[in-house]
């Protein structure tokens, strides 16, 4: 099974992103609370405006390319940043992603086309274990799923959002939670705004101690999630559980059936 854990199923958003590229920062008005009505969970407003960006995500946006970066946690140990040059079309939904770092996983390449290839996704390695060729496996799978959070059938903005909504509506059944709006935030130099929840005591039913999401002021999509766990004793920070960054949006970019077909020259697939 080691031999291919190179298949990068990315998950939900989004990617981690060096400190040069991805910091936030505060305004004059940063810490100030989105105005909540009486008596209404913290957490609503942030639902509904969730809810709006897919609607826009469903009727503006058919495709788009970027740069994925993520980093995860898996069996207790942050994988260093992941790079992925990436095109994604919502109808049929369809994924190809090609790594551009870490150097050991460069030009490997995936591609997953909902309704086609028998539900699998197709992908391929670099140096010894190009030798093997274009495999066909679930995405889902033990082998894609090895060192993967999510499947890369959860990958771009409109699963991510539905994962956001999906997470907000259980978390607002319950109390000791707060949320604070960021203004001005700078994602590789796009300014957005950041919606921060935190629930500062561990319950089963919570995900997360801290989460932030990134939501462009002009493009209106979440271009970064970051989601970290309470601290392993009193007085330490918290861990990072996954970061997600999409970089170099280019939305509604004309993609084709050519551009998700592996038989295309501009691919590696054998």
């Amino acid at each position: 099974m080691k031999v291919l854990n190179w298949i990068c199923v990315f998950a939900v958003a989004l990617m981690a992103t060096t400190l040069t590229e991805a910091r936030v920062a505060r305004g004059a008005d940063g810490d100030a609370k989105q105005a909540t009505p009486a008596g209404e969970h913290p957490l609503l407003p942030a639902i509904r405006w969730a809810r709006d960006i897919e609607k826009h995500i469903d009727k503006d946006i058919q495709d788009y390319t970027c740069t994925m970066v993520k980093r995860e946690r898996i069996d207790g140990k942050l994988s260093e940043p992941e790079y992925i040059s990436a095109k994604i079309r919502h109808k049929p939904f369809s994924v190809y992603m090609c790594f551009l770092k870490p150097e050991n996983k460069k030009g490997q390449e995936a591609i997953y086309v909902e309704g086609e290839n028998d539900g699998n996704l197709l992908g391929h390695g670099v140096g010894l274990k190009a030798l093997i060729g274009t495999v066909h496996i679930k995405p889902t799978s033990p082998m894609a799923m090895m060192d993967n959070r999510y499947p890369i059938t959860e990958a771009g903005f409109k699963n991510l959002v539905k994962r956001l909504i999906e997470v907000g509506e259980n978390d607002a059944k319950f109390g000791e939670c707060e949320v604070k709006y960021f203004k001005n935030a700078k994602i590789n130099g796009s300014v957005a705004t950041c919606i921060q929840v935190e629930h500062p005591v561990p319950r089963r039913d919570f995900l997360f101690n801290i989460a932030r999401i990134f939501i462009d002021d002009e493009l209106n999509v979440p271009i970064r999630y970051e989601a970290y766990t309470w601290p392993a004793q009193k007085g330490d920070k918290p861990e990072l559980l996954e970061e997600y960054t999409y970089l170099n949006i280019k939305l509604n970019v004309g993609l084709t059936n050519a551009d998700f077909d592996p038989k295309n020259p501009s691919y590696q697939f054998k």
